[in-house]
């Protein structure tokens, strides 16, 4: 039997027809159970779509006659996405791939996102040019990078915003991209300014929207919008796109003996002295990438400490920790405490109120620690651990005192 979704014409008038004796039965309507109290199914209906994505099923048609849903072995398979190819671009817009550890930000994947809108818009083949000085630790493919170009080498490595002006400007005087599109925080917003001084053009910053003819871009103190035409350099803010996510992409490395041949970068008027070791019990929860948290679940307490520690992790807390006097109140995660957007959240016998979901929204990755395999921080986590969190923590702390330092710095 083929695994293809086919819906029933007939049924579906059933649906919009509210007069139709059957109608209450296939719309989901509450029934009766056996105590004559209405009972209706709380978990929503779903299926997948042509390119492999979940999608809900607000007709309700899911379980109903005449309607053939994924087997459980195809809903188990992994879903391949389409391959998106721009076999011979004629143009490109360049993004500069902000990284932290070797992976893309999530402001990073926005700016991608608005980069693949801009290039799908128009009627020449265009392609997605990705910048990027470094290594990069996670494949790009679904991020939107169509041509990857990635340099490496001492005199690119750390804070070297010299050299990296000059490698735009020589892929501005090689390429001539039709834009060139950086994340507006970090040494990304710099880099942006530079760019603009060296090309002569003046770059718009603080963009949030891109309209057919103008920009609206945030002012200084970020309470109002200015509207201004479009520069080829702009400085977008998180969440100006939805990140790519219907399409695999090539990320193919782009051929520097045909296309671009890069000169050895000047010599640097500024010396990097490397990072400066910071304690992760003094980072801010909302500028922290990495968070072991606590909640009610958590009964040894100096255990989960040495476990923050030994992680390298900035501690964070639920409101029942707070408010029982285990964590300082600068600690609580959540819509009533702080909002964080941390690369990892680790959760530790937190159940997941919706207070506390709202707060960890921004966060990458999610790991849940829990007893409790139906409670909804379980449902938010990308990776879960059913059982006692002592247990589970002792045994964390053990890998990682069997792993070299570097290799706790690569895996984090």
């Amino acid at each position: 039997m083929s695994d293809l979704n086919r819906r029933d014409p007939r049924l579906e008038w059933i649906l919009r027809n509210r007069l139709h004796p059957r109608h209450g039965e296939l719309n989901g309507q509450p029934s009766r159970g056996p105590t004559g109290l209405l009972r209706k199914n709380p978990r929503p209906q779903w299926q997948y779509g042509p390119s492999g994505l979940r999608r809900l099923d607000r007709l309700n048609m899911g379980g109903v006659a005449g309607v053939t849903q994924l087997s459980s072995k195809k809903r188990n398979e992994q879903l391949v996405l389409p391959l998106h190819q721009v076999v011979e671009p004629q143009a490109y817009i360049a993004v500069w791939l902000q990284t932290s550890g070797g992976r893309l930000t999530s402001h990073c994947k926005d700016v991608l996102g608005q980069a693949q809108q801009l290039a799908v818009a128009r009627t020449e083949p265009t392609a997605v040019l990705g910048v990027l000085c470094g290594e990069l630790k996670e494949s790009v493919e679904g991020a939107g990078v169509d041509r990857l170009l990635q340099v490496q080498g001492p005199e690119y490595e750390g804070y070297q915003p010299e050299a990296w002006s000059q490698l735009c400007a020589q892929v501005e005087n090689r390429l001539q991209p039709l834009y060139w599109l950086l994340p507006d925080s970090g040494e990304s917003a710099e880099l942006g300014r530079r760019l603009g001084v060296t090309l002569g053009e003046r770059p718009a910053t603080g963009v949030w929207k891109l309209e057919s003819d103008r920009l609206l871009a945030r002012n200084g103190a970020g309470n109002q919008d200015i509207s201004r035409p479009w520069s080829r350099i702009m400085l977008l803010l998180e969440e100006c796109a939805l990140p790519c996510g219907e399409y695999r992409y090539e990320a193919s490395p782009l051929e520097l003996e045909q296309k671009l041949e890069l000169s050895a970068p000047i010599r640097s008027r500024l010396e990097d002295l490397g990072q400066i070791a910071v304690d992760p019990a003094e980072i801010p929860l909302a500028e922290a990438e990495f968070i072991l948290s606590a909640g009610n679940g958590v009964h040894d307490w100096d255990q989960f400490h040495q476990a923050a520690a030994l992680l390298g992790a900035s501690e964070g807390a639920s409101r029942v920790a707070v408010d029982d006097g285990f964590m300082p109140r600068s600690r609580q995660v959540g819509a009533t405490g702080t909002w964080v957007s941390a690369r990892v959240y680790i959760a530790v016998g937190i159940s997941g109120a919706v207070q506390h979901l709202q707060g960890i929204g921004k966060c990458e990755k999610v790991v849940a620690i829990n007893q409790d395999a139906d409670c909804d921080m379980v449902k938010r986590a990308s990776l879960t651990t059913i059982g006692d969190s002592s247990v589970i923590l002792a045994e964390l702390m053990k890998l990682v005192e069997a792993k070299s330092p570097q290799e706790v710095s690569d895996a984090a």
